[in-house]
């Protein structure tokens, strides 16, 4: 479904908190993750798989709080706010990437936010609701060269959006309207209820919702068909060669400032 190797994620993660940037000891307390996107997305279940992970090698709590909103944005400026001793971590997708030109006023800059693991990656698969008349991604480009149509992504900037926007725009040359939420989990909600027409999002979230004929899946923007959903046919496939999208999910605590190098975790949160 999507590349990640929990174990070699949650060891990348623990040695480079244990530098000696950090104190040498840790984590000597819970540590606090920040997801910058609601439950049930993609950042949210790949925070929650690999901090499981580390806990079981440790002997102190990685808490998973989602703070949604602003294409990330939010938990981002909360972590790059708390203090510089890695005890705050941040999981968030490429929309990070893309918000650090796209937004003016994040509240942070790029260098206050040090990468640390970057722990897996998924395409972008379009699906829409089963009533919808189109039986594949041709026949749903087709439709749209009549009709102008809305589709969902989890938020402005974020890999999907970015995504569908070059696919519909540069590709397919469609008229659309982008419909943002504030994460992938409410994109779906709407899909789901057929008050948008179509749904750009990473695969993970969106196969439950396929293989159990919820939402029937137009394509997936990779090079070959993924195990997960085996009966969605890449865009490729569909007339539509070298199209490629998808987002990436990574770790990032407050970088260390020099006068941070040198001191102990807090004692207390």
């Amino acid at each position: 479904m999507f590349k990640i190797s929990l174990l070699a994620a949650s060891a990348v993660i623990v040695s480079a908190l244990a530098q000696p940037c950090w104190a040498q000891s840790y984590p000597s307390q819970n540590v606090t993750v920040l997801v910058s996107f609601p439950a049930g997305g993609l950042a949210d279940m790949i925070a929650r798989l690999v901090s499981t992970k580390i806990e079981a090698n440790l002997k102190h709590s990685f808490v998973t709080e989602n703070r949604a909103g602003a294409g990330g944005n939010i938990a981002a400026k909360a972590v790059a706010g708390a203090a510089p001793d890695g005890y705050t971590l941040l999981v968030t997708t490429s929309g990070l990437a893309a918000n650090m030109t796209a937004s003016k006023n994040k509240g942070f800059e790029q260098g206050d936010l040090r990468p640390i693991a970057f722990v897996a990656f998924s395409p972008d698969v379009i699906a829409v609701h089963p009533s919808n008349p189109a039986k594949n991604l041709k026949e749903f480009v087709a439709n749209a060269k009549e009709k102008s149509f809305t589709y969902g992504s989890a938020g402005v900037g974020t890999g999907p959006h970015i995504g569908g926007e070059y696919f519909f725009q540069e590709v397919a040359k469609v008229k659309y309207v982008h419909v943002p939420f504030q994460g992938g989990t409410p994109a779906i909600t709407a899909t789901l209820g057929n008050h948008v027409d179509a749904l750009v999002l990473t695969l993970p979230p969106t196969t439950p919702h396929i293989r159990s004929g919820a939402l029937r899946g137009m394509g997936v923007a990779s090079d070959k068909r993924n195990t997960a959903t085996p009966d969605v046919p890449t865009y490729g496939e569909m007339g539509y060669p070298n199209v490629f999208s998808g987002s990436w999910v990574a770790f990032f605590p407050r970088r260390p400032t020099p006068s941070s190098r040198s001191s102990t975790p807090r004692s207390t949160r």
